[in-house]
């Protein structure tokens, strides 16, 4: 089948990419030009383990181009992947997701034969079927599930893991208004073997929010939990090691620390909180786990300040950048409000991390950024932010170390150790 992607970012790039190795021919779309460059010599415009060999593999497949109505217009069906960022209030905006859809719309009014068009953004429930279907019917001149093909289908993939995650998928969700719709989905992932939830598009926008709220909360309950522990000189991750054992439970996202980041997990959980408020439903334990999350990070600066109260003019290092491992993205990263805090106290920061220091500095080029996790070390404390496994192999000896993330190098080895949940 050929297939467009539209929007070159983390989602369409993998998911693209991914439909090339089952089969199907796939043409790229986006408004960065350095980005379509990049795939077009065979590289990855984002950084995903094994996404480079995948893309050189499949390069036969793959084709890209800025032009939206040609993407279009030369396959059978079109998956937005265009990012939809927080607004002011946390509802998402849709402008990349509309103003895809009216090009969409355009091209749609030209091509006899139908053409769906499947929603992979992450958007609130109800936004495929309202403002998305509006500007490509009023654009297209055509109706939607008539003339054309609409649809949702979520994407599930973990930074750091995504191609396994897409290759190993727990369960598809194909929304679709109409049949034809529904039979274009099951086609494209007719060989897999994992659950497939067939449903109304509404609901699998509902579903994409509900996995990711119901998981950040869990981090949440986790870190509330984790910080009484700690007050009780108890081990958190003890206590988690017997609840996660209990079938109705899980022990999946129980990892205390100093809370989630990234480019979903807050981003939803602000959007879920906003659009509630819209249908007049407020919602109470959702931003409760966001306020946890939220407070978090900064007790790992007030655990350092018992060790060195007046941080004025000290040199603190940061261990980890990246909102997670095995990953380039600092978006939400917890290492960002910590150095803010480290910064307003007066301290001077050298940090490091082996994949994200780049995306860093463009937040923060006041501070220093060490050339190697060894280099960090040489500070007044470090404050360890990210689990990088190399991390695991440093040497912390008379060091003070305030973990964030439960490294067991330094709990075993450095002078002065402090978690923040244990």
């Amino acid at each position: 089948m050929k297939i467009s992607i539209i929007g070159c970012g983390y989602v369409g790039t993998v998911t693209g990419v991914c439909f090339a190795d089952l089969g199907h021919n796939i043409v790229f779309c986006d408004i960065d030009e350095k980005k379509l460059d990049l795939l077009s010599h065979g590289k990855a415009p984002i950084y995903e383990h094994s996404l480079d060999d995948l893309i050189q593999r499949n390069r036969e497949r793959l084709a890209a181009t800025s032009d939206l109505a040609a993407a279009v217009r030369d396959t059978d069906i079109t998956f937005i992947c265009v990012g939809t960022p927080s607004g002011d209030d946390g509802s998402i905006d849709l402008t990349y997701v509309l103003s895809a859809g009216a090009t969409i719309g355009k091209t749609l009014q030209e091509t006899p034969d139908f053409h769906p068009v499947i929603v992979k953004s992450t958007v609130f429930p109800g936004s495929t079927e309202g403002p998305v279907r509006t500007v490509l019917e009023e654009a297209s001149g055509k109706q939607a599930f008539v003339d054309f093909g609409l649809g949702s289908n979520p994407e599930f993939l973990r930074e750091g893991n995504a191609i396994q995650d897409f290759r190993e998928s727990d369960r598809i969700i194909l929304g679709a208004g109409d049949e034809r719709t529904m039979q274009v989905l099951r086609d494209i992932y007719a060989s897999f073997t994992c659950p497939k939830i067939e449903t109304s598009i509404r609901t699998a926008e509902m579903i994409k929010y509900t996995s990711n709220a119901f998981l950040a909360t869990k981090i949440s309950f986790a870190n509330e939990i984790g910080n009484l522990a700690k007050r009780l000189g108890i081990d958190s991750q003890e206590v988690f090691a017997g609840v996660g054992l209990d079938s109705r439970i899980g022990p999946a996202f129980f990892r205390t620390g100093i809370g989630f980041g990234g480019s979903c997990f807050p981003k939803d959980v602000r959007a879920l909180i906003a659009g509630a408020g819209d249908y007049g439903e407020h919602l109470q334990i959702i931003p409760a786990a966001l306020r946890v999350n939220e407070s978090q990070p900064l007790k790992l600066v007030r655990l350092l300040q018992t060790h060195i109260p007046d941080l004025k003019g000290r040199r603190i290092g940061i261990l980890g950048l990246a909102f997670k491992p095995n990953t380039d993205d600092v978006r939400e990263s917890r290492a960002i409000p910590i150095i803010r805090a480290l910064l307003d106290a007066g301290a001077g920061v050298v940090a490091y991390d082996p994949l994200a220091k780049e995306n860093f500095a463009a937040l923060f080029p006041e501070i220093e950024y060490a050339p190697s996790a060894q280099a960090t070390l040489a500070s007044d404390a470090v404050l360890i932010t990210t689990e990088w496994q190399e991390f695991e192999q440093l040497d912390y000896s008379g060091k003070t170390v305030i973990d964030g993330r439960r490294i067991v190098a330094a709990s075993r080895t450095a002078g002065v150790y402090e978690g923040v949940c244990w």
